[in-house]
């Protein structure tokens, strides 16, 4: 690779042909952006999935780094409730909960400098410096030096020039434009936060997390009904991932353009496939009855629960008479004793506080491995272990 060059370019809203294809890829996003959700999936199942997907995403922007932790080794950590933890599981852990605030915060405040120094000290925080590890020797603030970046031949700005090129990313996108560009700016945006390089490490996963937060700020809410994936479009193939980047740090309309059009048709693929478990059929059939198999077949859960659970998840809530015909002669209250067991092991929830209907629960150490067998083997999963 040659040696490394910094080249400036000016930071502009690039705007495609009309007849182009990323023209056609902004309209389509457009669409599933204003589509109501109006999935068959029980609101508070599709609010298990997203944690579960929320932890698929910080696996998979810990992997781009180099954070060899598998999936199966993190969820193992969600199980067994240890807290002595390396620091690639510390790693993961501070992606998750800056995907918690970014959550809890992006409605109500805007993304400028001090958001964007919260999301970086919560992602290094705990971690050893560099060399030996993945924090900062600064958390939350700009760089002081300058610094090349691994397998790259662009070289980020002089320290020097870090703010005022980072107070420029952060009018461009703040400015009101027309929300048409809203997608394009956050592609834009994502190249040239990693072109700035604004902090001495973690930018990688910082401008990860600040793509996450445009998207969610631009009307892709979470919070009724959607998840969304962003990693998955970078970490399913890394070298894609930097070979575009490549491409936008020309500087030039085509590259920008090709960068764009990378990232859109990986967001546009990945929304399209996680809609899918919305419709309740679709994630029965696919995902929740195969992992009660799993689970059964790995002795997880017994013969007795497998029954229930197959009852609770062919009907989405159950309540005690719901179990009559699975347990002929027995009285109402010992089937109320067996979904109490249930409940005390995790694996029901009722639907409402004080309600005496009941759903599925799937974060816990019997269901949970299979859960993601089960979206691993349909596609779901941004990485391969």
């Amino acid at each position: 690779m040659s040696e490394a060059v910094f080249t400036h370019y000016d930071l502009s809203l690039i705007r495609p042909e009309f007849d182009s294809a990323l023209t056609d890829l902004i309209i389509e996003l457009d669409y599933l952006r204003k589509k109501q959700l109006g999935g068959s999936t029980h609101p508070k199942v599709f609010f298990q999935l997203k944690h579960i997907f929320h932890t698929l995403e910080s696996v998979g922007s810990a992997r781009i780094e180099g954070n060899n932790t598998t999936i199966a080794e993190y969820i193992e950590t969600k199980l067994d409730g240890k807290q002595a933890f390396s620091e690639g599981i510390r790693e993961i852990q501070n992606i998750e909960k800056a995907m918690e605030f970014i959550e809890e915060n992006i409605k109500d405040y805007p993304i400028n400098k001090l958001f964007i120094s919260e999301i970086h000290k919560m992602i290094v925080n705990g971690l050893t410096p560099p060399p030996a590890g993945e924090g900062d020797h600064t958390p939350g603030k700009y760089r002081t030096h300058n610094l090349r970046i691994q397998k790259s031949s662009h070289l980020p700005p002089d320290y020097i020039h870090v703010e005022p090129y980072m107070n420029e990313l952060i009018d461009f996108i703040n400015k009101e434009d027309s929300p048409k560009y809203d997608l394009l700016k956050a592609a834009i945006a994502h190249h040239r936060f990693v072109w700035i390089h604004p902090f001495g490490n973690g930018n990688g996963r910082t401008v990860r997390l600040f793509t996450y937060a445009m998207l969610v700020k631009t009307g892709f809410n979470v919070n009724v009904g959607r998840i969304i994936n962003p990693t998955a479009v970078f970490c399913s193939n890394r070298n894609d991932y930097y070979d575009n980047l490549s491409k936008a740090d020309t500087g030039t309309e085509v590259g920008i353009l090709d960068w764009c059009g990378y990232v859109l048709t990986g967001l546009k693929d990945e929304i399209e496939k996680i809609d899918k478990l919305s419709d309740y059929q679709y994630l029965r059939k696919e995902i929740l009855i195969p992992t009660i198999i799993h689970s059964l077949e790995r002795k997880y859960i017994t013969d007795t629960e497998a029954k229930i659970l197959k009852k609770v998840v062919e009907l989405q809530r159950i309540q005690a008479a719901d179990l009559k015909e699975l347990f002929p002669g027995k009285l109402n209250a010992e089937l109320s004793r067996q979904i109490k067991r249930l409940i005390d092991k995790k694996m029901l929830v009722p639907e409402s506080d004080g309600a005496r209907k009941y759903i599925i629960r799937f974060d816990n150490n019997f269901l949970l491995r299979g859960i993601i067998k089960s979206l691993g083997e349909k596609g779901f999963l941004p990485i391969k272990d």
